[in-house]
């Protein structure tokens, strides 16, 4: 515990940092809308002993003259100190905020919490339930801004349009464009089910939103939508494009529609293949699904980063051997954890520290590593995914699939799968 000292009393930065952190819980915002009798509110504040006042009092007295100049909003409450010692001296002992507003814009927030204000009623008019959601979530529309209003009118509609039949993109509301509701689905979601139930609802605690992800397997029936889009049209009624999956046959003996060898089609057409293959390989990158040579009884599947709801009902896939080529990053890390949701069998290929530290040359900056815990990954994934988010091996590093020199890759994959030229030679 350090000594007594101006490092440890509360400066006027720190009296700052209390009052932004109970901006930055929501607490301020919320007392704009729903007053509850704490102010005028005090904040304690550290202060010089008496014997902290005789050791360093020049510095106490640079203390004082500081905190004296922020009174403009809060006014201090004193206590007398060092009488029997150095004097009698009238120290800071409190800062008291005579309202919300005055300690709004002892941060600087004023102009930020006006607009929440402005922002909370405006939805209010459209809807008094939306006042609850305003005050269970005012950041996030302060954050959203005039979009929230947007998607409170969406949410309106939904109401009363419960079936459209119509795909997303051709709703035709004013102000809402092509895209609007698939970019903010989650926040029309919290909206509509507020109308719906009467409050604001949480996925901890109850019904999932139709944006809150699902555990493969915990939905009803073989069709039931696999996506956040796709859960997000069944439950308002719009129509929605089928997920498509994209695949390459590698083994040229294995005769596809029309002689085609890169496919695309539907996941419910992909769940019932009956494909000749002892082998599959998954890929996040475009030009290494492209690229990947012929093998045989192998197919490539070009993958779509989270989410590998696709393959969920692809039965078939369990009686393959299936390796995922992914990123060398926390988060390729985190989508094999994923893919290893949907398919536990599934092995990781050219994702180990070794192709790791060959590719130096490669390396580059992950910009938000994952920090999740990973409990899918095999002993040696989980050092290496450990690693890159500790930093062991430099800030953020990351090596992405495609910059792994080709010739590294195929001796890699050359014993897990059969080539076409051994198969012919035999």
């Amino acid at each position: 515990m350090p000594a007594e000292g101006p490092k440890t009393w509360t400066t006027l930065a720190g009296l700052r940092s209390l009052s932004l952190k109970a901006w930055n819980s929501g607490a301020l915002l919320r007392e704009l809308l729903e007053p509850t009798g704490v102010y005028p509110r005090r904040r304690p504040l550290k202060r010089p002993t008496a014997a902290g006042l005789l050791r360093d009092y020049a510095a106490a007295r640079e203390w004082a003259a500081e905190l004296s100049g922020g009174a403009g909003h809060y006014r201090l409450e004193t206590v007398e100190v060092g009488r029997t010692t150095i004097g009698s001296n009238q120290l800071p002992a409190a800062a008291v905020f005579a309202s919300v507003d005055d300690e709004i814009a002892f941060i600087g927030k004023a102009r930020d919490a006006a607009r929440f204000v402005e922002l909370a009623e405006g939805l209010t008019v459209l809807h008094p339930s939306w006042r609850a959601w305003a005050l269970k979530r005012p950041l996030h529309l302060l954050e959203l801004g005039t979009v929230a209003l947007t998607a409170a009118r969406v949410a309106l509609w939904l109401r009363d349009n419960p079936e459209p039949g119509v795909y997303v993109r051709q709703l035709s509301l004013p102000g809402v464009h092509t895209k609007f509701i698939e970019t903010n689905r989650r926040v029309i979601a919290e909206l509509a089910e507020a109308l719906r139930v009467g409050s604001v609802p949480d996925p901890s605690e109850g019904e999932a939103l139709p944006d809150t992800p699902a555990e493969p397997g915990s939905l009803l029936g073989q069709q039931a939508p696999r996506t956040p889009a796709a859960r997000f049209a069944a439950r308002y009624g719009f129509l929605h494009p089928p997920e498509l999956v994209r695949f390459r046959m590698l083994d040229p003996t294995v005769p596809l529609l029309g002689g085609a060898r890169d496919l695309t089609v539907t996941a419910e057409a992909f769940s019932s293949l009956r494909l000749p293959v002892t082998s599959v390989i998954v890929t996040e990158n475009l030009v290494n699904f492209l690229a990947l040579p012929e093998r045989m009884e192998t197919i490539a599947i070009y993958g779509g980063g989270y989410g590998f709801s696709s393959l969920r009902d692809a039965r078939w896939l369990a009686d393959c051997q299936v390796l995922y080529w992914g990123d060398l990053d926390t988060h390729g890390f985190r989508i094999l954890d994923e893919l290893r949701a949907v398919h536990p069998h599934v092995a990781s290929v050219l994702m180990d520290e070794a192709t790791l530290l060959a590719h130096q040359d490669a390396w580059g900056s992950e910009p938000s590593p994952s920090r999740a815990t990973l409990p899918r990954l095999t002993a040696p994934e989980n050092a290496v995914y450990e690693a890159l988010g500790n930093d062991s091996f430099g800030k953020s590093v990351r090596l992405e699939q495609e910059l792994i020199r080709w010739d590294w890759a195929l001796e890699r994959l050359r014993p897990l799968i059969k080539p076409v030229e051994t198969e012919r030679g035999e």
